[in-house]
């Protein structure tokens, strides 16, 4: 090897090293701040509850096996455990719902700001955010003063004789979806105008001068344009919906619970930390496949389009 090459490998080495050196305490940040408490959460599944709560230092599986199973305490025998598959039916159907409900309210809210004129778009992009200058709880808190029985939804509707009595909306799936539509809406809405901003508006008109009706250009030109704009939405929504605690606990009252709230029960009264540590990460692996698909999703269509 030349001298020219050596003192080349030698200098890239040096390079490589400076670098990581300099990485170094982000990656130790990294570490204890995310990494090393999965690592414990996923220790703690694997152990034994103690009598009040923490843990005895005893292997055990039986965390994951009650994660969807439970056993008799008579006969010792394993059923499925219905309360826990109840739930987590419950989470992924409400998360659906606020998902598709969102897209739903969110698509033409998109592009409605999309369609505005330059000056204003950013004044009604502004508008959307205002929610999240609000505590989660507090907004939470408001959506309960309009969808409770003296709320301003059932006294509207009583006042305008559309019912006679108030509905109960409150402590419901209802009240829950509810909310959670409120909450995560801006998140939807500002990926799909991050996608319909850039649309190329000629194309719809186009569409228009081929004599295309309105809902063969929504469905054969904007949608597949802004379909990268719709797959980040649901997955924004999604994900935080399938975790919720605030909004669960509050509009559902605590009977009508979902993953975030079951995993805070385990840790709290229900004193067993290695099953609330095994739905944690079941709920981390449900979510982890929703990115991916969100990652394959994504690389496909960049490879489709270049």
């Amino acid at each position: 090897m030349s001298q020219a090459a050596e003192t080349a490998r030698k200098a890239e080495h040096d390079d490589v090293r400076k670098r990581w050196l300099l990485s170094a305490p982000a990656l130790a940040i990294i570490f204890m701040a995310s990494i090393g408490p999965l690592l414990v959460v996923v220790v703690y599944s694997f152990l034994t509850p103690g009598p009040y709560g923490d843990v005895k230092w005893a292997f055990s599986t039986d965390a994951w096996i009650s994660v969807f199973l439970q056993r008799d305490i008579f006969e010792g025998t394993l059923g499925i455990a219905d309360a826990h598959l109840q739930i987590f039916l419950r989470s992924v159907r409400l998360s659906l719902f606020t998902t598709i409900a969102t897209l739903a309210f969110g698509f033409p809210t998109a592009y409605f700001i999309a369609t505005r004129p330059q000056r204003t778009q950013a004044l009604w992009l502004f508008v959307i955010t205002i929610p999240f200058w609000t505590n989660l709880l507090i907004r939470t808190f408001a959506v309960q003063e309009v969808i409770r029985n003296e709320g301003i939804l059932n006294t509207a509707l009583v006042g305008l004789g559309i019912i006679s009595a108030p509905i109960q909306i409150l402590y419901t799936d209802w009240a829950i979806a509810i909310g959670m539509i409120y909450v995560y809406l801006p998140l939807m809405v500002l990926p799909l105008y991050a996608s319909m901003e850039k649309l190329d508006f000629r194309l719809v008109e186009a569409g228009y001068d081929l004599y295309a009706t309105r809902f063969r250009v929504l469905t054969r030109i904007i949608v597949p344009l802004v379909k990268p704009g719709i797959v980040a939405g649901s997955i924004l929504v999604f994900i935080p919906s399938l975790g919720a605690y605030v909004t669960p606990r509050v509009l559902g009252g605590g009977k009508q619970m979902m993953l975030g709230n079951l995993i805070e029960l385990q840790f709290g009264a229900g004193r067993n930390w290695p099953l609330g540590a095994a739905l944690a990460l079941t709920l981390t692996v449900i979510v982890m496949v929703a990115l991916l698909f969100y990652v394959r999703y994504a690389a496909q269509s960049e490879r489709r389009h270049g």
